[in-house]
This record gives structure tokens, sequence and C-alpha cells, in this order.
């Protein structure tokens, strides 16, 4: 790719074309837009895995990470003929199934991935997903937390991935079976808050709004729903550490590992040693808790 203002790059037989390729859009780390779209074209086949035939939602910083940002919902005009859409709720959502999609996003300062919890034309759940929400913008807890909260989840005999939002948070990604709805996973959400806030009143809430929290952790089993959206695996996130939102492993968050720590700069040797860690456990089912709890 040229690094003039104009060009184009063939990814997958399809000609993207790029502008301002040396935009900086990570100015700390002097990350450029010719340097994002390259470690967007690496992330592709992982962050697709969780946003092909999803309703997408992105945040675009046309001026980097410090300018004006909005969301976009609706597909931007105008949209490349190799680019999918789907509708919802009267939004003509991109759904972002390929390579040269990911790129013309990218292209647009798309810098972070917010796909739906269900699959284009279903209304059924595709995932579990726990958001864990420290009140405080520094929350040297946040991995205690999530460790005690995959305690609780093996007691219950359910295995998750705990995945670093990017921003501040974690969440807790359940592999499931086809076939519960979103107000079953909200019950059992439900349930395990309760069950977290009495174990460890100091340390966790269910409450919903932050001004009522003090500096306790948020246990989010509400946002997991229909229509709504959370950070995708694999999104990066507009932080000034160009993080990204990355799978760990349980002795990782034992050992309280900072979330900044996986970023743009080392996905890809992370990657490439440990593939990803999402897919490696097979989905599984929740009857068992299900028809405890009811």
């Amino acid at each position: 790719m040229k690094t003039a203002d104009k060009g184009t790059v063939v990814v997958d037989g399809q000609a993207v074309t790029i502008t301002n390729p040396e935009k900086l859009l990570w100015p700390e780390l002097k990350l450029t837009k010719l340097d994002y779209l390259q470690k967007l074209v690496f992330l592709a086949p992982y962050l697709l895995t969780y946003c092909q035939n999803r309703y997408l939602t992105t945040i675009r910083y046309p001026n980097g990470i410090h300018g004006k940002s909005f969301y976009q919902k609706n597909a931007p005009e105008p949209v490349p003929y190799y680019v999918r859409t789907a509708e919802l709720g009267g939004i003509q959502y991109v759904v972002a199934d390929s390579a040269p999609t990911l790129l013309w996003l990218g292209n647009l300062a798309c810098l972070e991935f917010h796909p739906s919890f269900h699959r284009v034309g279903e209304e059924l759940p595709a995932e579990w997903l726990i958001d864990i929400d420290p009140s405080l913008d520094v929350e040297p807890r946040i991995m205690t937390a999530v460790s005690l909260i995959g305690e609780a989840l093996d007691r219950m005999k359910i295995r998750a991935v705990p995945k670093t939002s990017g921003a501040t948070g974690v969440q807790l990604f359940v592999p499931i079976k086809h076939g519960y709805t979103f107000a079953d996973l909200r019950g059992l959400g439900e349930f395990l808050g309760k069950y977290l806030v009495k174990q460890h009143p100091k340390l966790f809430t269910i409450e919903r709004f932050k001004k009522n929290r003090g500096e306790l952790i948020y246990v989010d089993y509400l946002q997991h729903w229909y229509g709504k959206t959370l950070s995708s695996p694999y999104t990066p996130r507009a932080r000034a550490a160009a993080s990204v939102s990355t799978p760990l492993l349980w002795s990782e968050v034992e050992a309280g590992v900072d979330p900044r720590d996986y970023n743009l700069l080392t996905i890809e040797a992370r990657l490439r040693q440990h593939g990803d860690l999402i897919t490696k456990l097979p989905p599984q089912s929740l009857d068992h808790v299900l028809s405890f709890i009811k």
C-alpha cells in the first residue's frame, strides 16, 4: 500500500479504497491509520468469528482517539458492493463477514466493533456474556473479582472464558448450546449476581445506576439482551494504550494481569502463541442450573 493521500489495497480479491493512511489514530503510540489497517488484516480471522452474521455497531473516531467520536449503526453511504447489510428495527446495519468489509470500516476510522448478541434473523442468543464493570476508573480488585466469579461458575458446573473489555472491565464469555432465551440467561445472571453480592457484599453490586454503586464492582447481567451489544473479542479500543479486547487464561486472571498489556502492539504474538481461547471451549448445556433456579 502506498503512503499517499489515497490509494487501494486488494484483500481477498476485493479492491478497498484507503484514504489518509498517515493520519495518527493513537498518537501516544504513533499508530497511523496504515498501521491500524495492517493490524486489522491480521485480526480479521479472529474478529470476524464474533462479528459475522451479526448486527454491527461501530464507534468512529475520524480524527483519532482524542477527537470527536460517534456511534455508527446505520451503514454509512455509499456502501461498497462487497459489504453486506441487514435491517433490524428500521436500521440498516453493516454485517462484518469479510476482511474487505473490516478494512472498509477501518478506513472510515471505525476503531471499535460491537456486535449484537444474536445472529441476523434470529431472536435467540448466540452465547452468554456477563459484563463485570468497575465503578472506579482504576480498579486494582478487578481480576480478584473475576476470579471469584470464575469459582462461582465452576461450582455451578459452567465453564467460561474471561476476556478484557479493552477498557476498564472484564467479561465472562460462556459458549452455550442453541435454544436458550435471553430471559433464561438474564434469570441465570440475576441468580449469579445476587449470590456474589451475598457472599462478597464489600466487593460486588447489582445496582444498575453508577451513582449509587460507590466503589463496588457491578455484575451487569442486564446488558445481555436482544438488540443490545458489547465489545467483541479482539476489537481494538479507543484508549491510549491501543488496548484490544482479549480472552485470558484463568492463570492470568489469578496473576492479576493488566488489561492494557493486551494491545495492538502485542496481540499478534499472543494469538500466535495461544490462538483463540474461546473457540477451544465447546458449547455447553445450562439445563442443570436453569432447572435448579426455577
